[in-house]
């Protein structure tokens, strides 16, 4: 036997979907054009199985002409195995007033964040998993701590050109929140690439391509779409004794 139905309950699906037809509608977009310039290194040390992560980004806003980000990452390597690398670093950021809707004022990060890369082989290519947890610790006019999952899936494609030296790089990252500080903005933002690679030599390879950023600032009402041409050097050389 069916119980009767609360008139008020019938109610709630039909205003539920309408507040989420209408969410994007409410959202505030906020377009730019940013450039940046990149080196990743993974430096091997000696014959052992720790290495030396090295990273350094200089971010642009307005396609170059104004400051949007200094990032500097540094970075323990353990190989696991031939598929698995752990890390665990710190990573100091500085960033700029940018956009339509930008911070109160500039303001300094310093984070720690433990990782693990996973490779493995699918579809005949090469495919890069990496999970990262990072602590931030904002500094500025509303300092406070959070927590970010961030989850990236990347494979290379070999291109018919010089000897297969040529590659197409495409990735997708997702970033989330998570803690007590955080409120309107669970979903951080996720960063879509594609590029043009060249191996030079063994272990170095330069990149430049195009990253389709998405945004959603801390209120949750406002969405950046961060248009960004890229640069990218990285580099496997190893430390090693001469």
């Amino acid at each position: 036997m069916q119980g009767r139905v609360n008139p008020r309950n019938r109610a709630v699906s039909p205003r539920l979907l309408w507040m989420l037809l209408a969410a994007p509608a409410f959202a505030q977009p906020d377009h730019n054009g940013h450039a940046w310039l990149m080196y990743f290194g993974d430096h091997q040390i000696g014959n052992s199985r720790f290495g030396a992560h090295l990273e350094g980004q200089w971010r642009r806003a307005e396609l170059g002409l104004t400051g949007q980000q200094l990032l500097l990452r540094t970075a323990l390597n353990f190989q696991w195995n031939r598929k698995v690398m752990l890390s665990g670093g710190y990573a100091f950021i500085k960033t700029h007033r940018y956009g339509d809707y930008p911070a109160r004022e500039n303001f300094l990060e310093h984070r720690t964040y433990q990782q693990a890369q996973i490779n493995q082989r699918w579809l005949g290519l090469d495919w890069q998993n990496r999970l990262r947890l990072e602590q931030r610790h904002i500094l500025g006019y509303a300092a406070r701590y959070e927590n970010r999952f961030r989850y990236m899936l990347r494979t290379n494609i070999p291109l018919p050109w010089d000897q297969r030296r040529y590659y197409l790089g495409l990735y997708d990252e997702v970033f989330v929140n998570f803690g007590r500080n955080v409120a309107a903005n669970t979903f951080d933002q996720n960063r879509a690439y594609i590029a043009l690679g060249r191996e030079i030599g063994r272990d170095t390879r330069l990149e430049i391509g195009f990253l389709e950023q998405t945004i959603q600032q801390r209120d949750g009402k406002v969405f950046e779409h961060n248009h960004t041409l890229q640069m990218s050097i990285t580099s496997r050389i190893p430390f090693r004794k001469n």
